[in-house]
């Protein structure tokens, strides 16, 4: 993979041979230096990634380089091959032996800088296409999948829940429903499984592309077999440890899905909301104006739905706005409104079987979008409409929240 700019290695001399065979890995130059130099050196050669062997006796100097690597754009991979670290929001471990997955790991995080690279260079490109792309911390946006049935599951659950979106699982089977029906940043496999469920599990991971590039954190056993998941680690020790060690790597999975959809968004024109993948509310009312307008010259039939959830936080918010952009038909859209509650247009569709659109769409949103609050669950509320033939966008969406106030 070409990528401007080198690999800096910080070793110490007796990590000298680790840093060494990366050169092997042709994925670009290799520029070791050690903690007296390494600040200048990022200042210098601008590089495409760092990679750090050794933190002891240069806590400080890592947490300044950390620092320092965080607020370069584009995005700069920052690995540490050792876990005795101090935490930061951007070290992403990497405690194999095995220098090969060293190199998938590398590649995998550079997709990420390439990706973001590319949206600075569109923005760049056209200044007046006004896309709000998000400032907050990506694990803001972040969901992990947490598997087990063991007595470490409830601790890992709270570790994690604290700082992200947690969707529980016991079983494997409900893990891969969970998978299947919503984006996750990250997957944690507590224990409660043999070694071969959890075999297949993984192998099932690596051989879909979907699943490919997601952390994954094996959090009990040793990895017996070698599998196609540069983000895979296996991380032991308390559930704060865990989740510590592994949030980076959540983070960085986080931060290329909001490129991602950031890029749909200057695809469309700035139509599209980066945090949340459905319309604008601007975009939204525009769409429902020209829909209604076909919708009466055409003969058809138009319905919309409303989904009261409850919930005031942004977090289960702006992930049920994602699970509902991903599950709706492409004919349809959305918008998340100022109030909490979601639009979404169901178009050429009548109002019985909006009905049942709304229905399945709730079902999936109650089962996979969790509150901040673990014990509660996001339960939504639907309201629906349908267009009459005087009706404008005005009309519709006043009659629809008439639908609300008297249903509540």
């Amino acid at each position: 993979m070409s990528q401007q700019g080198p690999l800096i290695v910080v070793a110490s001399e007796e990590r000298q041979p680790f840093a060494a065979s990366l050169s092997g890995l042709n994925i670009f130059p290799v520029i070791e230096t050690d903690w007296t130099e390494i600040s200048d050196a990022v200042e210098r050669l601008h590089p495409a990634a760092v990679l750090v062997t050794t933190t002891d006796g240069a806590e400080a100097a890592f947490v300044s380089l950390a620092q320092q690597i965080a607020a370069i754009q584009p995005y700069v991979p920052l690995v540490v091959t050792t876990s005795a670290m101090p935490y930061t929001d951007n070290a992403m471990p990497f405690m194999s032996p095995d220098h090969h997955r060293l190199g998938a790991r590398l590649s995998a995080a550079l997709r990420v800088r390439t990706l973001h690279t590319t949206v600075l260079r569109r923005r760049a490109s056209d200044p007046a296409l006004r896309v709000r792309e998000p400032d907050t911390d990506p694990i803001q946006d972040a969901t992990v999948l947490l598997i087990g049935r063991g007595g470490t599951y409830p601790a890992l659950s709270v570790a994690f829940g604290e700082q992200l979106g947690v969707v529980g699982a016991l079983s494997i089977e409900a893990a891969a429903k969970h998978l299947n029906a919503r984006d996750l940043d990250g997957i944690v496999i507590g224990d409660g499984f043999t070694p071969r469920v959890v075999d297949a599990f993984l192998t099932v991971l690596a051989e879909d592309t979907r699943f490919r590039n997601l952390p994954v954190a094996i959090t009990s056993g040793d990895l017996a077999a070698t599998y196609d998941l540069p983000n895979l680690e296996a991380i032991s020790g308390e559930p704060a440890r865990i989740a510590n060690l592994f949030l980076p790597l959540v983070r960085q999975h986080a931060f290329e899905a909001r490129l991602y959809r950031t890029l749909k968004s200057l695809d469309a024109g700035g139509l599209l909301d980066p945090r949340t993948g459905l319309l604008t509310i601007d975009a939204f009312h525009r769409e429902l104006a020209t829909a209604i307008l076909q919708t009466q010259s055409q003969g058809g039939t138009l319905s919309i739905a409303r989904f009261s959830l409850g919930q005031k936080l942004e977090r289960p918010l702006f992930d049920a706005a994602r699970i509902l952009s991903r599950l709706m038909r492409r004919m349809d859209f959305g918008a998340l409104e100022a109030d909490g509650s979601i639009l979404v247009v169901f178009t050429d569709t009548d109002l019985r079987n909006a009905h049942m659109i709304a229905r399945r769409l709730s079902s999936v949103m109650k089962h996979t979008a969790h509150s901040a609050k673990r014990e509660l669950r996001i339960d939504p509320h639907v309201v629906l409409a349908a267009s009459q033939p005087n009706d404008s966008a005005k009309s519709l969406l006043a009659r629809l929240k008439d639908e609300a106030r008297a249903a509540s």
